[in-house]
């Protein structure tokens, strides 16, 4: 498929700051399932600092915006060409070693119930395994967008029994991470509309490693693995570490923040 991506971040402060510096991933990743055909991003009144590839292949680049200001933009646009690689992260050069993320953090550690529903299921092999874990994660924690938060973690999720994909993707991580398997949050888009019509579309999965394979990406919220739908930005430990926009504002009050995201298939 051919995807095209308009996404806006917009931070609007309660009191003028003296500045701004972020962070961002919001470079889509190069492998064999992906090509950026055409890519740009830009931030109101901003000046584009250094970049660089992370130990998991992921491009980060560095902005910063002097005040005083009251409101700025982070604007994305381009497009992409993806491949179903039915889940397969094939290609992709990082040199972190995978047992790294067997490191629990906060959003993702596992408790007594999370451990427990990582032992209800078994498989055939290891991927057979990831397959049953997504499959419990799924029937354990359906969606529902409001009951959740930013700092939800997996185990409260599973407490109430619903969430969004992030708390589904946490709970994934922990689930694997429970059963000895490296887990890592992925954030990106999702083009879900069949009528090729511009929606909201910022989502996130899992990625598991299989011995032999690879990176493997599940994605409990939708039962199923990143096909050509999926365009795959950057990961992390948990959804903060994954974020395509971090950053930190000098002075002010109150922060707010307003996304929108759409995709649209250029085949259609």
């Amino acid at each position: 498929m051919r995807l095209t991506v308009n996404h806006v971040t917009r931070y609007l402060y309660a009191a003028p700051v003296r500045s701004v510096v972020q962070s961002h991933r919001l470079t889509p990743s190069t492998y064999q399932g992906q090509k950026v055909i055409d890519w740009s991003i830009s931030v109101t009144e901003g000046t584009r600092g250094a970049e660089f590839r992370d130990g998991a292949g992921d491009l980060v680049q560095g902005w910063t915006v002097a005040g005083p200001v009251g409101e700025i933009a982070v604007s994305v646009s381009g497009v992409v060409e993806t491949v179903d690689l039915t889940g397969v992260l094939r290609g992709h050069k990082e040199t972190v070693a995978p047992d790294c993320y067997l490191r629990a953090t906060v959003p993702t550690r596992v408790d007594k119930a999370l451990d427990a529903l990582a032992h209800t299921v078994s498989g055939a092999d290891t991927l057979a395994l990831a397959h049953a874990l997504m499959g419990a994660v799924a029937d354990a924690i359906a969606y529902k967008p409001g009951v959740t938060h930013a700092h939800t973690t997996a185990a409260e999720a599973l407490v109430l029994g619903e969430g969004v994909c992030q708390d589904h993707t946490h709970a994934m991580i922990a689930v694997a991470r429970a059963r000895g398997l490296p887990g890592r949050y992925v954030s990106g888009y999702l083009f879900s509309d069949a009528e090729g019509v511009a929606h909201e579309a910022a989502h996130a999965w899992a990625e598991v490693f299989v011995a032999g394979l690879g990176w493997v990406g599940f994605d409990p919220a939708n039962r199923c693995c990143p096909d050509e739908r999926y365009i795959r930005l950057g990961s992390g430990f948990d959804a903060q570490d994954a974020a395509p926009i971090r950053g930190i504002a000098r002075g002010g009050g109150r922060e707010d923040m307003d996304v929108t995201v759409a995709i649209q298939n250029q085949d259609q």
